[in-house]
């Protein structure tokens, strides 16, 4: 055990898998362009190819929460909820107060089989964003600027067009519209007061706004409404470096924000919600996923880095040892330094809205 946490604990792995990520997103990218020439022919193999093609890419992200820092999940609801969990289409509000609350989504998603067709309403900056962006486009995530007489159009048509997808979809909505920080709670309190209504200890204000238009918009399609906020054990708060080990815990609430409020003041005071636990069991898919494309991937990596020293030139053997000098300290001070505690995941299932 101590051997391999420090393996885990060198960088140059965590380096190649790193390499192996953005390469294989390039490579994913590259396909799911190629397959734009089936969206006038095939919309609905399009969208199934693409789903495969995006769980390839998302799921790496996801094998490093579940198997690489051993991170444990428990769902605090009824067995009835979870056996639908994956077999209808549902829209997902999430609170927004990680770095990593998107993950601890795709892991749920993972676990229940709706990772490649999950869908987000993301920032129009994120398309942007090489890999992430680019691999949203071609899964059809609707963007927005926070503007609407800009978003309008562009959100209705986004969510008109996925009325007939076909695999089963879990759309995320951050209704609070940004992460919460003390500064932005304090102002959203003031807006609170001023108009008159309950003031939450926990959550910012919900902007309203996007969650109507996606239901107007998704009705007949969307069957039910999982309210959800995210914590983490012991009061953490990892980072994506600090996935390696860290604390987590998600519940899944009602709506209404004093009853969020309340289970959130319940869980700090007891440190645990109430109802029946149930624990899904983490898939094999990921780590087989990962394994595949570090093998296709790292094998010609090795080859080049020992051609490079038995070639015996000095420019190259020089430029290779800068590049493992300097890699590493870039990419740390980009993603910052993280604690290597381990991961502890707890979903808590409160309610569940229907939706028709």
């Amino acid at each position: 055990m101590a051997l391999l946490a420090y393996l885990k604990s060198l960088f140059i792995l965590q380096l190649l898998m790193g390499f192996v990520f953005v390469v294989s997103g390039l490579i994913i990218n590259f396909i799911q362009l190629c397959t734009c020439i089936l969206w006038p022919i095939n919309r609905q193999l399009y969208r199934r190819i693409n789903c495969r093609l995006s769980y390839s890419l998302w799921s790496q992200l996801v094998m490093l929460l579940e198997w690489w820092s051993g991170t444990e999940c428990t769902l605090y609801t009824d067995q009835a909820t979870v056996d639908k969990f994956g077999k209808e289409h549902v829209i997902i509000i999430l609170n927004h107060n990680f770095e990593i609350d998107f993950l601890c989504g795709w892991t749920m998603c993972e676990r229940y089989g709706v990772l490649g067709s999950s869908k987000v309403l993301a920032k129009h900056e994120l398309l942007k964003v090489p890999l992430i962006g680019w691999t949203w486009y071609f899964l059809e995530i609707v963007f927005c600027k926070r503007k609407w007489e800009e978003d309008r159009n562009t959100v209705f048509k986004g969510l008109d067009r996925l009325k007939d997808y076909p695999e089963y979809m879990w759309f995320l909505l951050y209704c609070e519209g940004t992460r919460f920080t003390e500064k932005k709670h304090q102002i959203s309190m003031q807006v609170a007061e001023s108009k008159g209504l309950p003031i939450l200890k926990y959550h910012l204000l919900p902007r309203t706004k996007g969650f109507t238009t996606t239901l107007q918009c998704l009705k007949g399609t969307v069957t039910a409404v999982y309210d959800v906020t995210l914590n983490f054990k012991d009061n953490q708060t990892p980072t994506l470096l600090g996935i390696v080990n860290a604390p987590l815990i998600t519940k899944v609430t009602t709506i209404f924000p004093n009853s969020q409020d309340a289970l959130q003041e319940m869980y700090n005071k007891e440190g645990k919600f109430p109802g029946p636990t149930i624990i899904p069991p983490r898939r094999l898919w990921t780590l087989l996923n990962f394994l595949f494309w570090a093998t296709l991937l790292l094998s010609p990596l090795i080859n080049f880095a020992c051609g490079v020293v038995v070639s015996g030139s000095p420019l190259l053997i020089i430029g290779f040892i800068l590049f493992l000098i300097v890699a590493p300290k870039t990419f740390r001070r980009q993603l910052g330094e993280g604690k290597t505690n381990k991961l502890f995941l707890q979903f808590y299932k409160f309610d569940k809205k229907k939706y028709v």
